[in-house]
């Protein structure tokens, strides 16, 4: 079995509900003087961040995934949940004089919504060995977490012959074009949703072919669109899979990458593994939280079958 390295984020997703409407309690002449108070009803914390939910992911699949990340002091109830669940914990490294990355989200009754976001310890790398790592035999990604992990590792994989994957997300904005090019050029897949990729090629100057030349393929996330493959042999459109409901899309793409690196492990060509991806993510968008949902081997393939 390959190992796969996921780097990324761990974070505390603290979740609240505002029984009213944020526009009834802003005032657009007021608004350079805003002091608002909204109290909501409760909240409920989940377990979150790009490292977290890829490996959750990877282990429904029935992978054993290495996470690459920085917790902080409060590290307690995630640790305990990632070993109840027999995710190795070995490579993420406790930051003791910081807080574990935590996004304080709250919605109002039209689904707007206001979030605050602490890094905490995503401020500091993560120290992954690399030298202990087999390049024969071990996959990465490099999704969005610390900013000098996703411009180093990159490189720490190409000078090794080790495969990996670019997934840069959220941290876009902060990356600079030069690092950019860098961590695409050699990577075995580019993946991102399609505002990003938008995004990649405006902060580059590279258009999609360009890119194409240095990364190995390129998968684009659709959101209800599915998904597109872009290879050097020509382009593929792939569904979504079905599901029984939708009640929460947050998450989704880090279960299709889930599922789309178990299919790469397994030798499977990028069509079937990005099918593989987009079942996984059906049963994540069923439920409420992105590590919540679960499905049995029997129940993922009867999914995969319904794409012929």
């Amino acid at each position: 079995m390959k190992n796969i390295v996921v780097s990324g984020s761990l974070a505390y997703d603290r979740i609240m509900d505002f029984p009213g409407y944020f526009s009834d309690h802003i005032l657009p002449e007021k608004i350079h003087v805003l002091n608002v108070c909204f109290q909501v009803d409760g909240m409920k914390e989940k377990f979150g961040g790009t490292a977290g939910n890829i490996a959750y992911s990877l282990m429904l699949m029935g992978e054993k995934p290495v996470i690459s990340a920085t917790i902080g002091h409060d590290y307690h109830r995630y640790l305990d949940w990632l070993k109840k669940i027999g995710i190795s914990t070995e490579a993420i490294r406790v930051i003791e004089d910081d807080f574990t990355a935590c996004a304080y989200i709250t919605t109002d009754r039209a689904d707007n919504q206001i979030t605050g976001f602490n890094p905490g310890a995503m401020k500091y790398t993560s120290a992954l060995d690399f030298d202990r790592l087999d390049p024969k035999d071990t996959l990465v990604i490099v999704s969005p977490g610390n900013l000098e992990d996703m411009v180093n590792y990159p490189q720490a994989c190409k000078e090794r012959g080790i495969g990996y994957i670019f997934d840069p997300g959220q941290s876009l904005p902060m990356l600079e074009a030069k690092d950019l090019v860098r961590s695409i050029e050699g990577c075995r897949i580019l993946i991102s949703n399609d505002y990003e990729l938008d995004l990649i090629m405006s902060k580059t100057g590279l258009d999609k072919r360009a890119l194409l030349e240095k990364a190995g393929a390129i998968i684009t996330t659709l959101g209800e669109l599915g998904s597109q493959v872009c290879t050097k042999d020509g382009e593929m459109r792939i569904p979504i899979g079905k599901t029984r409901q939708v009640l929460d899309p947050t998450g989704a793409g880090d279960s299709y990458r889930g599922g789309l690196i178990s299919g790469l492990v397994k030798g499977l060509d990028i069509g079937q593994c990005a099918k593989m991806g987009s079942v996984c993510a059906s049963f994540a968008v069923e439920c409420y939280g992105t590590q919540a949902y679960t499905f049995s081997p029997a129940e993922f393939e009867e999914r995969l079958v319904s794409f012929g």
